[in-house]
């Protein structure tokens, strides 16, 4: 049994699961055990590159950092590498679906994972919105290259103008035209929701071909775009004059703070290490490949990202990167010669943000499932289908929330919404780390971090300040969400904790065999 309910509301708040609750569920798991380190290595890199690379580089530049951007990543890189140590040493001592959700129950209580659910809605879900939007600019864009051309009022976010070369497209009445819905990011979302209702079994092998393809496309774009802009480095160097932008008056419009601006903006992109953590009770041997699979996808990916944005804004003025397809913009300015490899880096580009928006929704719906077992969400969301063997309302709903969400907002303002959440959630995995040395010393660690305490609470301290650089309207669109989240707890959540009653997830009744929705892999 479970942990007895606790008296007065603090103590409530904070009731936590134990370390043997923890590890009888990963015990008792329905889940195969199939993912070796390269595997694990292999779904972060899945999941990381496209985010950062294929969609966000862009905006970051053009608007907060210019050519310094790669700054930016650098420093998103080592407060990054502070949470992954983190994640690290928490998969390798509570190697458990639920990923961070989880962590918090076990160490700071459940009101502290409730709103880490709530935060992981930001960090997964939008985050899946995003990707989408960017992979429908590069479908727009590859479609156009062959003479298909989807309406303009159909690709883009609810009522913004349409533009074409920085012009405001005009109508037959002489009004601007504006954008109605981003049709392919509703699609994309849609089409992953339905594939991972009725499951792919062999999708580990599907993953690494996919990754394989995306790594083959980024580092021809980083070998052939280098050696272009080697070739005309004497003309081309000019786009990185001045290398930091002078500071336009407002805060984050570049110079220093636009760089940290920026640094909050590409953050997001390195959510892909994190989802790692998701598949603890799928690794073969937790506590050596989980540390594998995070750190080793984080080095990779922050490598390439440096490289990319480097070329990318030599052979392309910063100015112009204010696009949800700016690895696209890259390569047409090679000129007509070149067309045939930007329709190969744009396909491949689609192919890659494909598997991204996969691995991001299949990480939301691991969250809900697990989150619905505790009872802190209607069982409903833990249903398996009786013939597919997957979630399926949990997964539907996830389809709806990101499809909408990336059918009708800017692809910015997702951004910066699921900095946020991934931010906070980074800040609190880096306090459990230190809360659950504290109370649980002797628990054996696969993984610890060096230098303890100093860097899990540099990850903190880092966090916070990554924040503080966010638009102010972003941070109240959080705060109210955050209200939300912490009224449904106290309505919903509190009163249908398993844990509060007494009871273990898997005293629950039983659902039928849970079978990965993405199989042996994703």
């Amino acid at each position: 049994m479970a942990t007895r309910p606790a008296n007065g509301l603090l103590a409530r708040m904070m009731l936590r699961k134990t370390v043997e609750q923890v590890q009888r569920e990963t015990q008792t798991s329905e889940l195969k055990r199939t993912l070796g380190a390269w595997n694990l290595v292999f779904l972060g890199i899945g999941c990381i590159i496209g985010a950062g690379i294929f969609v966000r580089t862009g905006s970051a530049a053009s608007l907060h950092a210019g050519p310094a951007v790669l700054l930016a990543f650098l420093i998103a890189g080592v407060i990054c590498a502070l949470a992954g140590l983190c994640y690290a040493e928490l998969s390798s001592t509570l190697p458990v679906s639920g990923s961070a959700y989880t962590y918090s129950y076990a160490t700071v209580g459940e009101f502290a994972a409730w709103i880490m659910g709530a935060l992981l809605l930001l960090e997964y879900g939008l985050a899946a919105s995003v990707v989408a939007v960017g992979w429908g600019g590069y479908v727009v864009s590859l479609l156009g290259d062959f003479g298909i051309v989807i309406p303009p009022e159909l690709t883009g976010p609810a009522g913004y103008p349409i533009l074409k070369n920085g012009v405001a497209v005009l109508g037959a009445d002489g009004q601007p035209l504006h954008t109605l819905f981003n049709l392919p990011a509703f699609l994309i979302c849609a089409v992953l929701a339905a594939l991972l209702v009725v499951g792919v079994s062999e999708s580990a092998k599907v993953n690494n071909v996919i990754v394989a393809v995306k790594m083959t496309v980024i580092i021809a774009f980083i070998l052939i775009v280098g050696w272009y802009v080697i070739e005309h480095i004497d003309t081309l160097k000019a786009n990185w004059t001045p290398f930091i932008p002078e500071n336009t008056g407002t805060k984050g419009e570049f110079g220093i703070s636009g760089i940290i601006r920026a640094a909050s903006i590409v953050f997001f992109a390195y959510i892909g290490f994190e989802a790692v953590s998701t598949a603890g009770q799928e690794a073969k041997d937790p506590k050596k490949d989980m540390p594998i699979g995070i750190i080793g996808s984080l080095v990779v990916c922050t490598v390439l990202y440096i490289l990319v944005s480097v070329v990318m804004t030599l052979v392309v003025n910063y100015k112009m990167l204010n696009v949800p397809d700016p690895v696209a913009v890259a390569v047409d300015a090679l000129g007509p010669q070149w067309s045939w490899f930007a329709k190969l880096v744009k396909a491949g580009a689609i192919v890659g943000l494909t598997s991204v928006v996969l691995v991001l929704m299949y990480g939301q719906t691991r969250i809900f499932y697990t989150m619905a077992r505790d009872g802190l969400l209607p069982r409903v969301f833990a249903t398996v289908h009786p013939r597919f063997k997957t979630p399926w309302v949990n997964t539907i709903v996830v389809g709806l929330i990101t499809g909408v969400a990336a059918a009708i907002f800017d692809i910015n303002a997702l951004g910066d919404m699921t900095s946020v959440g991934t931010l906070l959630a980074f800040a609190i995995v880096c306090l459990s780390v230190i809360w659950l040395r504290r109370t649980h010393p002797e628990l054996p660690r696969g993984f610890k971090v060096p230098l303890f305490p100093v860097l899990p609470a540099l990850g903190i301290v880092s966090c916070i300040w990554l924040i503080s650089g966010i638009e102010w309207s972003v941070l109240v669109f959080f705060f109210w969400y955050a209200i939300v989240a912490i009224v449904l707890y106290f309505v919903y959540g509190m009163h249908n904790s398993r844990l509060h009653k007494g009871l273990d997830s898997e005293d629950a009744p039983p659902m039928g065999e849970y079978v990965a929705p993405v199989g042996d892999g994703l």
